[in-house]
C-alpha cells in the first residue's frame, strides 16, 4: 500500500462528491431549505431582469415619448418608485436566500469536517509516519474552505448566471434586434473564453504556490514541535533560514500570481468595455435614426451594466472555483485513501476472560523487502508478566504495534483468549489493552483531562484515585490550579517523570486486563525510574503484562524473559535461568552492569 494521496484534481469529477452534503439523506429540513433558497434565487433573477424596464419607461414618460409600454399608464413617479422597489427586491430575496441556505452550508461543512477527521484517525500508522501533520491540517483547512465556496457560489451563482446571461441575450434580440444579441453573445463568449484560458494558466501557478505554502507550514510546525531541540543546538537561525527558504519559493509564486491577475483583469476589462461601447454606439445611432427611444437607450445601458457585473463576477468565481477544485481534490484524495486496517463485516467485540496472549508463528514486514519478525511463537499465560528484550531492530516494538493491531501480521496469527485479533473490532481490542509508552505525550489541556482520557465519564473521585495509585496526586494537589493546571503542548510543562506518572494514572483509570509497557522508564533517571517502576509493578498485579525493556534491571522479576534477535526468539526463561545459560542475555546483563558501575564511579568522583 502506498501512503500517498492521489494527485490534486481540478476537474468536474470532484463536484458530484459535494451533492450528498448539499442534499443530505434523512434530513428533510435541509432539503426544504435548499428548495426554498432556490425559489428565492428565481424571484431575485426575475426582478433583476425586469428592473431596467421600470427605469427605461420612466425616462420615456418624463421625456414625453409616445406611450410605448403598458407600464406608462401608471405615471413616471410610480415607475421610479417601482424601479426602487425592484432594486430593493433584488437585494431582499438575495439576502433571504443566503439566510435560508446558511444552515445547509454550515451543516454540510460540519459533516464533511468530522468525516475527514474520523477518516484520518482510521488511516494506518504506516500512512501517518509518512505524512507531516502540518501538511495534513492545511489540506483539510483548504479543502473545507473549497467546499464552502462551492456550496455558496456554484449553486447560487454559476448556474443562475448562465441562465441570466442567456435570458439577457434573448431580451436584446426581442427588444432591440438580432444584431444586438449577436454582439452581446460575442462579448460574453470572448470574455468567458479569455477568462477560462488565462485562469487555467493561473491555476498551475496557484498550485505551485500551495505546494510552497504547505512546505513552509510543515517546516514551521515541525520546528515549533521540536522547540527544545532547536534551543539545545542553538539552531534558531538555521530554522529561520529553512523556513525562509520555503517562504522564498512561496513569494516567487505569489508574485507570479499577482502579475497574472493584473493581466487577467486588464484583458477582461478591455473585452467588456469594447462590447459595451459597440452596443451603446449602435443604440445611440438607433436613437438618432428614430428607431429607439431615449428610454430604450437607457435600458440598453442598464442591461449591459447588468451583464458587466456578473461577467466580472464570473471571472472571480471561476478562478476561485478552479482553486477550490484543486483544494477539494487534495481533500477528497485524502478521504479516498483506503484504511489499511479495517474490521471484518459484523466483527464481534473481543471477550477477554483471562488475558492469555498467543503469538503463533508470527511473521511481519513493513514494506515487503525486509522481514522484521521471522516466525515468532510465544504463549503468555493469563496474569503473567513477560519481558521482551533485545538490541534495536530486533522486533520488540513491532510486537507491541501488532498487539494493538496498528498493522496486521503478514503470516501466522496473534490471539487473545483464543480470538484472532483480525476477527474482532479494533475499538474493543484497544479498550482491552493499556499502554505506558517510553515517552508519554499529553494533550495541551489540563492534568485532569489527560488522566480522564483513560475512561470518558470518570468522576473526579475516580480521577484522583487513579492519580494516588500512580503516586502523583500530591504533586497535582500542590499546583496552584490543581487538576485544572494546563500541561502545555505535548505536556512540556511537566518533567519526564511527571508525564510518565500522568500516563500511568490514565492507564490505571482505564483499568485494562492486558498491559503493554513499552520501555516505560528508559528515558528517566535512576531515582525517578525506581519510583515509577514500583507504580508499574503495582499496576500490573492481576493483569497480563508484556513489557518491552531497555534496562534489564527493571525486568528481573518477570515470569519470563524473551530475548529477541533479528526477529527471532533467541532465548527465553527467567532471569536466573538466562544468567545460568550464559548466552545473549547474560552478556547483555554483564554489559549493562559494567556501564552502570562506570557511571556510578564517575558520579562519585
Amino acid at each position: 500500500m502506498t501512503a500517498q494521496t492521489d494527485p490534486p484534481r481540478a476537474d468536474g469529477s470532484v463536484l458530484p462528491k459535494v451533492v450528498p452534503y448539499l442534499w443530505p439523506a434523512g434530513q428533510p429540513e435541509m432539503k426544504v431549505r435548499v428548495v426554498a433558497a432556490l425559489l428565492m434565487l428565481v424571484l431575485a433573477k426575475i426582478i433583476t431582469l425586469a428592473t431596467p424596464l421600470f427605469f427605461a419607461n420612466a425616462v420615456d414618460a418624463l421625456g414625453g415619448e409616445p406611450d410605448t409600454s403598458f407600464l406608462l399608464f401608471v405615471g413616471p413617479v410610480a415607475l421610479v418608485i417601482g424601479f426602487g422597489l425592484a432594486r430593493t427586491g433584488q437585494v431582499f430575496f438575495a439576502q433571504l436566500r443566503d439566510a435560508v441556505f446558511a444552515k445547509v452550508g454550515q451543516r454540510a461543512l460540519r459533516r464533511l469536517a468530522i468525516e475527514t477527521f474520523e477518516h484520518i484517525h482510521a488511516l494506518s500508522l504506516r500512512y501517518h509516519i509518512t505524512r507531516k501533520t502540518g501538511g495534513l491540517s492545511r489540506i483539510i483547512e483548504r479543502g473545507v474552505k473549497g467546499v464552502d465556496f462551492l456550496l455558496r457560489f456554484v449553486l447560487f451563482s454559476i448556474g443562475p448566471l448562465i441562465v441570466e446571461l442567456t435570458l439577457m441575450a434573448g431580451i436584446f434580440w426581442y427588444m432591440f434586434g438580432p444584431i444586438y444579441a449577436v454582439v452581446v453573445l460575442a462579448t460574453i463568449g470572448l470574455y468567458t473564453a479569455f477568462t477560462f484560458q488565462v485562469t487555467e494558466w493561473r491555476v498551475a501557478i496557484r498550485r505551485r504556490m500551495n505546494e510552497r505554502d504547505t512546505d513552509a507550514n510543515q517546516k514551521a510546525i515541525d520546528s515549533l514541535l521540536n522547540f527544545e531541540t532547536v534551543k539545545y543546538f542553538g539552531a534558531e537561525r538555521r530554522e529561520a533560514a529553512r523556513y525562509d527558504g520555503s517562504m522564498e519559493g512561496y513569494e516567487r509564486e505569489a508574485i507570479k500570481t499577482a502579475l497574472s491577475l493584473t493581466a487577467l483583469n486588464f484583458g477582461q476589462s478591455l473585452i467588456i468595455t469594447g462590447g459595451l461601447v459597440i452596443v451603446l454606439v449602435m443604440a445611440a445611432r438607433g436613437v438618432v435614426a428614430g428607431d429607439l427611444t431615449v428610454g430604450e437607450f437607457t435600458a440598453v445601458n442598464l442591461y449591459m451594466m447588468q451583464i458587466t457585473m456578473p461577467l466580472n463576477f464570473l471571472g472571480t468565481v471561476y478562478r476561485e472555483i478552479r482553486q477550490a477544485l484543486v483544494d477539494m481534490g487534495e481533500m477528497f484524495g485524502l478521504l479516498e485513501q483506503p484504511a489499511e486496517i479495517t474490521d471484518k463485516p459484523d466483527a464481534p467485540d473481543i471477550d477477554v476472560k483471562g488475558g492469555r496472549i498467543e503469538l503463533d508463528n508470527v511473521r511481519f514486514d513493513y514494506d515487503g523487502d525486509r522481514q522484521i519478525l521471522k516466525g515468532i511463537t510465544l504463549d503468555v499465560p493469563p496474569g503473567d508478566t513477560v519481558a521482551l528484550v533485545g538490541h534495536s531492530g530486533s522486533g520488540k516494538s513491532t510486537i507491541g504495534r501488532l498487539l494493538f493491531r496498528f498493522y496486521d501480521v503478514t503470516g501466522g496469527a496473534i490471539r487473545i483468549d483464543g480470538q484472532d485479533l483480525r476477527d474482532v473490532t479494533q475499538e474493543s481490542l484497544r479498550c482491552a489493552i493499556g499502554v505506558v509508552p517510553q515517552d508519554t505525550v499529553l494533550f495541551n489541556d489540563t492534568v485532569g483531562y489527560n488522566i480522564a482520557y483513560g475512561r470518558p465519564g470518570a468522576t473526579q473521585e475516580e480521577i484522583e484515585e487513579a492519580a494516588r495509585a500512580a503516586r502523583i496526586h500530591d504533586f497535582i494537589a500542590s499546583l496552584p490550579e490543581g487538576y485544572d493546571t494546563k500541561v502545555g503542548e505535548r505536556g512540556l510543562k511537566l518533567s519526564g517523570g511527571e508525564k510518565q506518572r500522568v500516563g500511568i494514572a490514565r492507564t490505571i483509570l482505564k483499568n485494562p486486563p492486558i498491559l503493554l509497557l513499552d520501555e516505560a522508564t528508559s528515558a528517566l533517571d535512576t531515582e525517578t525510574e525506581q519510583g515509577i517502576q514500583d507504580s508499574l509493578t503495582e499496576m500490573g498485579e492481576g493483569r497480563t503484562v508484556i513489557t518491552i525493556a531497555h534496562r534489564l534491571s527493571t525486568i528481573v522479576h518477570a515470569d519470563r524473559i524473551v530475548v529477541l534477535d533479528a526477529g527471532e526468539v533467541a532465548e527465553q526463561g527467567t532471569h536466573e535461568e538466562l544468567i545460568a545459560l550464559n548466552g545473549r542475555y547474560a552478556r547483555m546483563w554483564a554489559r549493562q552492569a559494567a556501564e552502570e558501575d562506570e557511571q556510578e564511579g564517575v558520579a562519585a568522583e
